[in-house]
């Protein structure tokens, strides 16, 4: 049920929380090796975690949240979700469908179909009946803000609000991992600011693990972890800072 959303927020934020997903000595190599996307990153994502992936352009963040939904495959190396080990198509498929949710810079929807039916399709395949899929993605639609526009062509609304619908696809079957490619950066500064207030309530009010890719450090800093990747490779995590006793724990504003 969508109420389920609303689990409360700070479930499974301890440092004790379990790791949802890691990448163990991933490697994502192009043209033959003459390119080398992502070099031997171990990564641990943790169950409530809310992470913001940053650097320069071609460091590896869209290469990263790639591998972390399944879109693209490690050279070398492998993805383990909730301690098993991920090696199947058909394993990713799924868990796409179920379990992880993904946010696109360019939005991503079917411009043909209304906000409605871009949500709905996100819920085709998994035995609900056509008033159930309708009454679920309206309800998705109202808690993003956009109960008032639900059969407007996507094409008709604006850059704020496609990204409204973007996030209420991804969100609608209640995954555990929420990623977020760049979500603000096609949005003019107040839209940017919506979205991104959206994101962190979502987080918040359902306990979802939130990862973000961004250039912006305000939007970063507003996230409990930051990783920073160059060349591929991960150079600071202020997790693993915050473990090791080399930084001050952050307090909450």
């Amino acid at each position: 049920m969508i109420e389920a959303i609303d689990r409360g927020a700070g479930s499974n934020r301890s440092s004790g929380a379990r790791s949802l997903i890691a990448l163990r000595g991933v490697s994502r190599i192009h043209d033959g090796g003459a390119i080398a996307a992502l070099r031997n990153v171990d990564l641990q994502i943790r169950e409530g975690d809310c992470v913001a992936v940053v650097g320069a352009s071609g460091s590896g963040k869209s290469s990263l949240i790639n591998i972390l939904c399944g879109i693209d495959y490690p050279t070398s190396g492998h993805v383990v979700w909730e301690g098993r080990p991920i090696r199947k198509k058909s394993d990713w498929v799924w868990l796409r469908r179920l379990r992880i949710g993904v946010v696109f810079q360019e939005f991503n929807l079917i411009p043909t179909l209304t906000a409605l039916e871009n949500v709905e399709l996100a819920l085709l395949g998994r035995g609900m009946s056509a008033k159930h899929r309708y009454t679920r993605a309206g309800m998705v639609l109202g808690r993003v803000g956009l109960d008032h526009r639900p059969h407007h062509l996507v094409t008709r609304l604006s850059g704020g609000e496609r990204q409204r619908v973007a996030i209420a696809r991804a969100i609608v079957s209640e995954p555990k991992l929420l990623l977020a490619d760049e979500p603000t950066g096609n949005l003019d500064s107040i839209s940017a600011v919506k979205i991104a207030d959206l994101l962190f309530h979502l987080h918040e009010m359902t306990g979802m693990t939130l990862v973000l890719v961004t250039h912006d450090d305000a939007l970063a800093a507003r996230c409990s972890r930051q990783i920073r990747l160059r060349d591929g490779a991960v150079v600071d995590d202020t997790l693993q800072a915050l473990l090791s006793g080399t930084v001050a724990p952050r307090s909450k504003i």
